[in-house]
């Protein structure tokens, strides 16, 4: 069997130390190697047979005599299943004699050789990603970024009489967020989140005043003296139904998409910020009205915007993305949610048993994905909307 096939085909490498009382050399390590397993194991394991086919590679055996007695190491390449491997090294273990001398043979390792081709693997990449990286002049990130920030610039609309700066989902979302500035909007936007519009200033616009009466409505303001005042006067003209802020110090269009995501999941409500605040609240309270077939009409349009891309959102109740993951993961970042609030999940996918089963018991209401599979049991707390 030729060396290249042997490494080509080679999954795993057993190595094995052999001592002996005498001196022996290497033909007689391999003759008792396959000498003393023959029979031992079913037909599918004997070592002629495996060699033949390929299964098993040439046995290399390096030893050395010293002082009369034999010491060395055993290298059997092997292509069969990780099971089949260990029992056959485990097999080695039974060989007492080697020619006419007492021998001891002991299985040190059983290498995984694709584990090591894939350490290597990795280890290239980080050079090559380096030397990527290195080449990539301050000019070559200076038109990246300026073409990022063009297609975030296409996306922000002027809304309302004020002409105030926003994502193009402010108007037909039933829940929106209110920023301070321009460059807070874009850099929502730049994680997904098309619903904030700013207030331009510490003094709140009509425009917006008159929003916080229709809409559900969570002000995500900056973490310094600025965002406290703004805060004031939103609860002196406003509605809010939620607040959060960016961590103390930084500002909203500075944050990292985890920072933002961490934000908006631990918004708190407003009646806290009052109590907190020991002012007395004392606001109309907002028109009931059953907006389900508004929240289905969003997802839609959420589902259109994640086609194609192979990701999923997960959603609060205001349709606020809690976690924005790959399609592949979903399940797994489900699975790990603790009491976050997950309202809804829209997804570039198929909707699977498994994956009701495990959006139910982490009380998620809607599932919006391109199609359904066959659904064994749906459980009725659960609406699965399909675009198909």
């Amino acid at each position: 069997m030729g060396t290249k096939e042997e490494i080509s085909t080679t999954k795993y490498l057993i190595h094995a130390q052999i001592n002996a009382n005498g001196i022996v050399e290497k033909p007689d390590v391999v003759g008792a190697i396959f000498g003393q397993t023959e029979g031992l194991l079913s037909n599918d394991l004997d070592l002629r047979e495996l060699q033949k086919t390929g299964r098993i590679g040439r046995i290399k055996v390096n030893i050395n005599s010293k002082a009369g007695r034999s010491k060395g190491e055993i290298v059997i390449p092997s292509s069969l299943d990780r099971v089949e491997t260990a029992i056959l090294a485990a097999s080695l273990e039974t060989i007492n004699r080697v020619g006419p001398c007492e021998a001891y043979i002991q299985v040190n390792k059983v290498e995984d050789v694709r584990a090591v081709k894939r350490r290597k693997v990795v280890d290239r990449a980080k050079e090559l990603y380096k030397g990527m990286m290195e080449e990539v002049t301050p000019e070559s990130l200076k038109m990246i970024e300026e073409v990022k920030e063009a297609m975030r610039i296409h996306e922000i609309t002027d809304f309302g009489h004020d002409k105030l700066p926003a994502g193009p989902n402010v108007a037909s979302s039933d829940a929106i967020l209110v920023v301070e500035g321009r460059a807070d909007v874009l850099n929502l936007l730049r994680y997904g989140v098309k619903n904030a519009i700013a207030v331009e200033g510490v003094s709140v616009p009509k425009t917006v005043a008159e929003l916080t009466k229709k809409k559900t409505v969570t002000a995500f303001l900056d973490g310094d003296r600025g965002g406290d005042l703004i805060l004031k006067e939103l609860l002196q003209v406003g509605e809010l139904d939620y607040v959060t802020r960016a961590p103390r110090g930084k500002e909203v269009e500075d944050l990292t998409k985890d920072e933002v995501m961490v934000a908006l999941r631990d918004k708190i409500p407003v009646e806290q910020i009052y109590h907190d605040m020991g002012i007395k609240q004392d606001k109309p309270e907002k028109k009931a009205v059953d907006k389900t077939p508004d929240k289905i009409k969003l997802l839609k349009g959420i589902l259109k915007d994640v086609e194609g891309s192979g990701n999923a959102e997960i959603l609060d109740d205001a349709l606020n993305i809690l976690k924005e993951v790959k399609v592949e993961t979903l399940y797994d970042e489900l699975k790990a949610l603790q009491n976050e609030g997950a309202y809804a999940v829209v997804f570039d996918g198929v909707v699977s048993q498994r994956l009701i089963d495990i959006a139910k018991d982490k009380g998620v209401k809607q599932i919006v994905a391109v199609r359904m599979s066959e659904v064994v049991k749906k459980p009725s707390p659960i609406k699965v909307i399909t675009g198909r």
